[in-house]
């Protein structure tokens, strides 16, 4: 049991929390006008990486026989046999009562709103069976943490709120439409959707500094609607920096360090961003 949830976790990635978690403690530090208190902030910590390992854990399970088909993808555990379809059924099973029962001790609407939530988060694995554009939709499975965890604080949404929660559908949309253009040849082999299998590689590339660009036009209005200060505007300055980086450093030729652009990079830009943005509203107290 201990082995199959140490493969569990170190198949879903669940360190890769930190994409959407500074994003949604970002949301709360707005909510408060601060830091909210600590018992809130713990339990929007629980329902993010509880929400998160559910979904990734199911993806992985929906995804195992096209994994197995995928040569970048065929040690996975659950296609490599480390791990059992029963046993990360029953992960996901756990983690979407863990995050329902967080959502339970933050507020009625938190609760009411919980399985819309995990209606997002889950449809995500059947959309490249459906559409190019999955990638928005992965987008917005990370995009509602903000939003979600404004509500937590709340008990209501503010409309000001979802200009944070474009930024974040835009910038995961971005990387993703990068990190699938490893697996062109292989989409159109098996006729998965996604943009670089419609439109090709060089083009998808331009579609993601589109979609990086939408963001940071996101993160400027979002600093214009709180009235945020000079701190918020460096946090952007430097994330778009950190983004013209991530597309210097892989090409339509040359994607040799997109591992280093997907994964290093944006876990820098988001904790950046919630970092700049909790000084700029402390100074503000």
């Amino acid at each position: 049991m201990w082995k199959s949830t140490v493969v569990t976790l170190e198949m879903i990635k669940w360190e890769h929390s930190v994409f959407a978690l500074p994003f949604a403690l970002t949301g709360a530090v707005l909510a408060a006008g601060g830091w909210p208190s600590l018992r809130v902030l713990s339990w929007i910590v629980v329902c993010m990486v509880a929400a998160r390992s559910a979904a990734m854990a199911f993806n992985r399970l929906v995804d195992a026989r096209l994994d197995a088909a995928n040569p970048r993808t065929a040690m996975r555990a659950l296609p490599a046999g480390t791990l059992t379809s029963g046993f990360v059924g029953g992960f996901v099973l756990l983690s979407v009562a863990i995050f329902v029962v967080g959502a339970a001790m933050l507020n009625h609407l938190t609760l009411e709103l919980a399985p819309v939530a995990l209606a997002i988060v889950l449809a995500y694995s059947y959309m490249k069976r459906v559409t190019r554009w999955s990638h928005l939709v992965l987008g917005l499975a990370l995009g509602i943490a903000p939003t979600a965890a404004w509500i937590a604080v709340r008990g209501a949404l503010d409309a000001r709120i979802l200009v944070l929660t474009m930024a974040v559908l835009l910038w995961v949309g971005g990387f993703d439409v990068l990190y699938a253009c490893q697996d062109f040849e292989h989409d159109q082999r098996v006729g998965l959707n996604s943009v670089p299998q419609a439109f090709g590689i060089v083009p998808a590339f331009w579609i993601a500094r589109a979609m990086h660009l939408g963001m940071l036009l996101m993160l400027c209005w979002l600093i214009v609607l709180f009235g945020l200060g000079k701190v918020a505007v460096l946090g952007v300055v430097v994330v778009a920096a950190l983004l013209l980086y991530e597309h210097l450093i892989i090409s339509p030729g040359d994607m040799r360090r997109m591992n280093a652009a997907f994964f290093t990079l944006n876990g820098v830009i988001s904790v950046v961003f919630f970092g700049f943005v909790a000084v700029d509203v402390l100074m503000r107290r």
